[in-house]
């Protein structure tokens, strides 16, 4: 093994532990939490929803939910999505429901992971409406993972890349314009990457599934977005 590789296989180890790490240390934050949806209802900018990712509750993602309030969006979370479990289709069916329920509209969704496919199956098939204007997407598997295929359990198993509904998704790339997928150098649970043909790809110098959502870059990079997606063109 050559000395380039072998330091790249150590800078990828450490990465993978500072992900685990992250994400016990959001679990157990998430855990303890005391806040409620509706203290982040209120401000002035567009409203963003949070879809979060698989086994993740919506307190998973809370520092970012809290950054994104104090820059004066209302933030909405779909407490429905539980641990977020759910088929990809009956997950959006439940956030479209969510939207239609609390009357939102120009929404423009923040998500972690399976979330942004939860958003796309949202913009692509349940919302008439569309109540949805744009995503943007945190280290989402828009191709898939081929680690899911050696897993028994079955919201894991579906994000092999021959899943039938994973791969319809894929294929329909008519709302991929409005979505900007931000993601890292490496993550360790999507091998494949999360760069979405005809979206806003954006590459940061980060590694990790998890801890890319704590990262500055991350904050900025999804900030940046969401006033994008926010501001009309003229």
């Amino acid at each position: 093994m050559s000395r380039r590789l072998l330091s790249r296989r150590l800078r990828e180890a450490w990465w993978w532990m500072l992900d685990y790490a992250y994400a016990v240390t959001g679990q157990t934050r998430a855990s303890l939490s005391r806040a409620r949806p509706v203290d982040f209802h209120s401000g002035a900018g567009a409203p963003i929803v949070i879809i979060p990712g698989v086994y993740e509750s919506w307190q998973f993602m809370r520092p970012l939910i809290q950054i994104l309030h104090d820059h004066g969006h209302p933030v909405h979370v779909v407490a429905a999505l539980g641990r977020n479990r759910r088929s990809l289709t009956d997950a959006a069916a439940t956030v479209a429901a969510h939207l239609e329920r609390e009357n939102l509209n120009d929404v423009i969704i923040v998500a972690h992971s399976k979330g942004g496919l939860i958003g796309k199956q949202l913009m692509t098939t349940v919302d008439p409406e569309h109540r949805v204007t744009a995503m943007t997407a945190i280290s989402a598997p828009f191709a898939g993972s081929r680690y899911a295929r050696y897993l028994m359990v079955p919201s894991i198993r579906a994000f092999a890349p021959t899943n039938a509904a994973l791969h319809d998704l894929g294929l329909d790339d008519r709302v991929n314009h409005r979505i900007v997928s931000i993601y890292g150098v490496f993550d360790p649970h999507i091998p494949e990457g999360s760069e979405l043909l005809g979206a806003r790809n954006i590459q940061l110098s980060v590694g990790g599934h998890f801890r890319i959502l704590g990262d500055p870059s991350t904050v900025r990079a999804v900030l940046n977005a969401v006033t994008d997606a926010a501001t009309p063109v003229v």
